[in-house]
Formats: C-alpha cells, structure tokens, sequence
C-alpha cells in the first residue's frame, strides 16, 4: 500500500503504474472512459483533476482507493 499526501505524488504513482503495465496514455484513456488530455494533466499532478474521473483511471489500473486517518490524527 503506497500513501499520497498530494497530487504530485499521486500523478507520479499513476504514470509509473501505467508504464509498469506497459500502457499508453491513450491506451489507459481509453480503457478508462477518460481523455489523454486529462490523463496527462493527472500524471502531472494538476490539483483540478475531477475525482470521478481520477477514480476510473485508478480502476482502468486495476486500483483500489482506502481511506483512513493518519496515524497521530485525530
């Protein structure tokens, strides 16, 4: 499990993922309902990705999204 504090990071994890999986950018597009453009500018870490979208990339990659406090949060 990685954990993301922002979207640099998570962008950064989505583009490695994509390679490791031997993906374009318009293949992944495709597969996941979304445009290259937006693919591109999420990979890039643009803070105004819509979450729906950002959601059908991560599935597209055969992702899961948990959530849960941090440790030391209240």
């Amino acid at each position: 499990m990685t954990n993301f504090m922002n979207m640099n990071e998570l962008g950064s994890e989505i583009r490695r993922m994509r390679k490791e999986a031997g993906l374009r950018q318009d293949q992944l597009a495709g597969v996941s309902g979304v445009g290259v453009r937006f693919l591109v500018q999420l990979e890039h870490g643009v803070e105004t990705a819509q979450i729906g979208k950002v959601f059908r990339v991560l599935k597209g990659l055969g992702c899961e999204v948990i959530v849960r406090k941090r440790q030391g949060d209240r």
